[in-house]
């Protein structure tokens, strides 16, 4: 299959989100007096994570989602910081932009996509400042058509309302769709998304996670390079 458009997801794919938050989460817990322990690391990472589920259900807001992650935290672990929550979401999300860390082969293979004539896109359900300054502070600025994200358009991963956004956006029409390939490591907003909307998946999965959710992915892969075969794209 030749593809003509390829939409990246940005957190775990192109970008090592889990070493951007480790960096971002510990100066910010260090400065507002908490203890950066096991415990609340662990914590947090379990309470961030469900909240993140619940942005993809429409079960809670991401502007909600911003600050009730530190509130849950605070009272969950009994916690008395220094600021107050607000102040603390701000600090981390300043932090968590300036985490610029990418996936390893994620510039070569968005180098080689580009020089071929490939259209890539970003398609991401994270928070706007924070992607946007991720993104231009990178290598990979300036390689993508478009740079989706969910704030803008009203709709999360896996809603098909992101995806008639991100066609509008690259000028596609709902014909193009054969032509049109998402590339992600969530099966929940990536995977299941991109099947509902009707073009084909590929799950990037390094870690060999197993896949408990029946979703069948078009393709399953462990490294970005092999993107340059499925593109259909001389190497």
């Amino acid at each position: 299959m030749t593809y003509t458009h390829i939409l990246f997801d940005a957190d775990d794919t192109l970008y090592d989100y889990p070493k951007a938050e480790s960096h971002a989460l510990t100066r910010t817990l260090t400065e507002a007096d908490i203890a950066c322990t096991d415990e609340v690391m662990e914590a947090y990472q379990a309470i961030n994570q469900k909240l993140w589920r619940d942005l993809e259900q429409g079960l809670v807001t991401q502007a909600a989602l911003r600050t009730e992650r530190f509130a849950r935290l605070v009272q969950e672990l009994g916690l008395t910081p220094r600021f107050e929550v607000a102040e603390i979401s701000e600090r981390y999300l300043e932090l968590l932009g300036e985490g610029i860390y990418l996936i390893d082969g994620a510039y070569d293979i968005c180098r080689g996509l580009n020089e071929a004539g490939v259209h890539l896109a970003i398609i991401t359900n994270g928070i706007k400042k924070v992607q946007t300054n991720r993104i231009a502070g990178s290598e990979l600025s300036g390689m993508f058509e478009a740079i989706i994200v969910s704030e803008d358009t009203g709709y999360q991963k896996p809603h098909p309302g992101i995806f008639d956004y991100a066609f509008e956006q690259l000028g596609l029409r709902q014909a193009d769709k054969s032509r049109v390939l998402i590339v992600g490591d969530s099966l929940t907003s990536d995977m299941r998304g991109g099947q509902n909307y009707g073009i084909d998946t590929c799950w990037f999965n390094p870690f060999h996670r197993p896949n408990t959710l029946g979703l069948k992915p078009t393709y399953e892969i462990r490294s970005l390079a092999e993107l340059i075969m499925l593109a259909g794209v001389d190497h």
